[in-house]
């Protein structure tokens, strides 16, 4: 990329190209509210347009239209409720309504209707704890207005949270952390799930995971759910994988990942398939028709907080993320191809 980046967020457009947007970068320089654009036809990267303003822990969401939405985050002087677009065919943002409350770490859901769902998330820090507290509230973003109206509310208040659209068009929420609380002082990891139901705007509980906190939520082919990794203990990451069953309302043990993980990418892959990878620079594959986990190849750097986005062509691009230890951002991308279960530098 043009420069390093971690917590930034990575959209496929629908001509192909990766848009790369915001984040954050040790030790620096930050990449503020820069953008990249991955063409895959050339393996190279360029600058787009820059945003309004700086974002990290954001969401990006492609719209029915292309364009690309950028809700929340943090930004230079703090949590963020402005939004803005990304319109490929011009290469520039814009600001677009802004919603009732400030969110970073939120999830984001595209409706079949067009419209995206943003759930949950961190606040303004309130009262002397110096914590930004968790959220139960929901908003809608509507592209034909280019407004936010609230929706129903989560049963439980949940930040680093993941979302995953149904097949009938309802949204599972599942994992994140919730309040601070208990005698750790620390948020607590929570291992619940709720339905958010678009025709009527409300959220309701479904089940409960084997896993809390920083879980992946995967869309399979058949409907179901691959609900991965996490915590099964404070801070002791989770080699436990789920499915969510939308017809039964349950969650029903599969195959365990070769490695623990929290924080990590999940990516369907074409052939049905899910890449799983993180910051040990190792990579296993999920098999739904097996119900097994089994090494691939691993990347060529160990990366965090890095993005995971399938190319048209069945590829994955991986990019940026911090390296191993944490004390640097990185600028180098990779590809996966599933063919040959190996990754590789981007190169023109």
């Amino acid at each position: 990329m043009t420069i390093a980046r971690d917590r930034h967020v990575a959209t496929r457009l629908l001509d192909g190209r990766i848009l790369l947007v915001g984040g954050n970068a040790i030790p620096g320089p930050d990449p503020g509210a820069s953008a990249d654009l991955y063409d895959p036809a050339t393996g190279t990267f360029s600058a787009t347009g820059s945003m309004t303003t700086t974002r990290f822990f954001f969401t990006g969401t492609r719209l029915a239209d292309g364009r690309v939405l950028m809700v929340g985050g943090n930004g230079f002087l703090g949590p963020l409720a402005s939004a803005e677009l990304y319109d490929p065919a011009t290469g520039t943002f814009s600001s677009t309504g802004s919603m009732a409350t400030t969110r970073v770490s939120q999830a984001a859901a595209l409706l079949p209707d067009g419209r995206v769902l943003i759930a949950g998330g961190q606040g303004e820090t309130r009262g002397s704890s110096g914590e930004p507290p968790a959220l139960a509230s929901a908003e809608l973003y509507d592209p034909a207005t280019g407004t936010f109206s609230p929706t129903g509310s989560m049963s439980t208040a949940r930040c680093g949270l993941a979302a995953a659209l149904l097949p009938d068009g309802r949204v599972l929420i599942v994992g994140g952390s919730g309040e601070i609380g208990g005698s750790s002082g620390e948020a607590q990891d929570l291992a619940s799930a709720e339905l958010y139901e678009p025709a009527t705007g409300t959220f309701s509980p479904t089940g409960r995971t084997a896993s809390a906190g920083p879980v992946t939520a995967t869309s399979l082919r058949d409907g179901r759910i691959l609900i991965a990794g996490g915590y099964d203990g404070p801070l002791h990451w989770s080699t436990t994988a789920e499915l969510y069953d939308p017809a039964t309302g349950r969650f029903s043990p599969t195959g365990s990942m070769t490695n623990a993980r929290a924080d990590h990418m999940a990516m369907l892959l074409d052939d049905g398939r899910v890449l799983i990878a993180d910051g040990d620079a190792s990579a296993e594959l999920y098999d739904p028709a097996t119900g097994t986990f089994s090494p691939t190849g691993s990347m060529a750097t160990a990366r965090g907080l890095a993005t995971a986005t399938r190319l048209a062509d069945g590829r994955v691009l991986i990019a940026g993320g911090l390296a191993q230890g944490g004390t640097k951002t990185l600028a180098s991308a990779e590809l996966y191809d599933p063919r040959s279960g190996t990754f590789s530098p981007t190169e023109p």
